[in-house]
């Protein structure tokens, strides 16, 4: 970096950080307008987007269904982030911290509000005692894992994703610095998945699908551009065989998929009902 900046003995916000983002964010919480979020039919209602975080959740509710839990069904709500939806006074109320996903799970006498996407994903499997072990160390291995993603993904979103994707100029520094903790990661996955054919004893459970969406995804060349080529990802074997049977699931397929603002005709904006996939080109 050739511009050395002298932060200020009290930072003030008096400009845009500049971005893909800058028009959402801003030093302070709450809801910017006043806006009802939408109930459907099911008593699952998630209000979110397809990003990583998101697909964790629509993975799991995915997953729930094809093993035959019922409960599970759900309405899927796209929150598009980059409008700023999250700032309605609906959502808030779901999530004050404004990030998707947000889960309302209407089963129960009095709704229930979770948010975080870690959260969500143990609600639902203690819910449905489903894909979390029970007791012992097999549990105990799980959520170890669960809470290192939930710990590791603001280095490869927040951090290497920001600066290398997203930031209005490309700084070596910040760059090469988160560059340098995402392959650490990835290096930490590659070693335990020589080890195991999945992230935590008893088989597949939500540490994987809380960790394939980002590390994954990025093994897959899913995750911002050439960001796969630049952090050499072929060169991590184990997390390349991890990730391509993860992504071979339909459930995860069907998963990814909602909740997309992308155009391509195989994604789902809004989920109601396991039809809505019927019309979908999936292989």
């Amino acid at each position: 970096m050739t511009d050395t900046y002298t932060p200020p003995a009290v930072w003030t916000w008096d400009k845009e950080s500049g971005g893909k983002f800058a028009n959402i964010n801003r030093p302070v919480s709450g809801a910017t307008h006043d806006k009802a979020l939408p109930v459907g039919k099911h008593p699952l209602q998630l209000y979110s987007q397809g990003t990583p975080n998101g697909v964790k959740v629509t993975i799991l509710l995915e997953e729930l269904l094809a093993a035959g839990h019922e409960g599970a069904e759900y309405d899927a709500w796209l929150i598009e982030i980059g409008k700023g939806d999250q700032f309605g006074s609906g959502f808030v109320a779901v999530n004050p911290n404004s990030k998707i996903p947000a889960l309302m799970d209407r089963s129960g006498p009095t709704p229930q509000r979770v948010f975080e996407s870690g959260a969500i994903l143990m609600y639902l499997a203690e819910k449905f005692s489903a894909f979390l072990p029970t007791s012992g160390a097999a549990r105990a291995e799980c959520l170890s894992w669960l809470f290192w993603q939930v710990g590791s993904a603001p280095y490869l979103g927040g951090g290497f994703g920001h600066f290398y994707a997203y930031a209005p100029e490309k700084w070596e520094y910040p760059i090469n610095r988160f560059a340098m903790e995402t392959k650490r990661q990835l290096d930490v996955l590659d070693k335990h998945l020589a080890q195991h054919d999945h992230m935590a004893g008893g088989g597949y459970t939500i540490a994987d699908m809380a960790i394939w969406p980002w590390y994954g995804a990025l093994a897959l060349g899913k995750l911002y551009g050439d960001a796969g080529t630049f952090l050499a990802v072929h060169e991590y074997k184990h997390v390349q065989r991890w990730a391509r049977q993860i992504a071979a699931r339909p459930t995860v397929k069907r998963g990814r998929r909602v909740n997309s603002t992308s155009d391509a005709p195989d994604m789902l904006r809004e989920r109601h009902d396991a039809s809505d996939f019927d019309a979908l080109n999936i292989d």
